[in-house]
């Protein structure tokens, strides 16, 4: 019963954080564009912190990945 709890909370905050990064990408620069963005990556990695606290794990951070591609390139 906890593992579909789980999966059901998690993809909440992944929905949430995908329909706010939509939101986001129409409304012009500034900084309630950038308040939504941050306020969706916060989501998305509770998303991921939620998944190592069950035990499941986590992929690395796509940023950390850029950087390290970006350093070897």
């Amino acid at each position: 019963m906890g593992k579909v709890v789980f999966l059901y909370r998690s993809l909440a905050y992944r929905n949430a954080a995908a329909d706010i990064l939509r939101k986001a990408r129409k409304l012009p620069l500034g900084a309630e564009r950038s308040a939504a963005r941050r306020y969706a990556r916060a989501l998305r990695d509770l998303a991921r912190t939620e998944a190592w606290l069950e035990g499941r794990v986590a992929r690395e951070p796509r940023a950390a990945q850029r950087m390290s591609s970006a350093a070897s390139g």
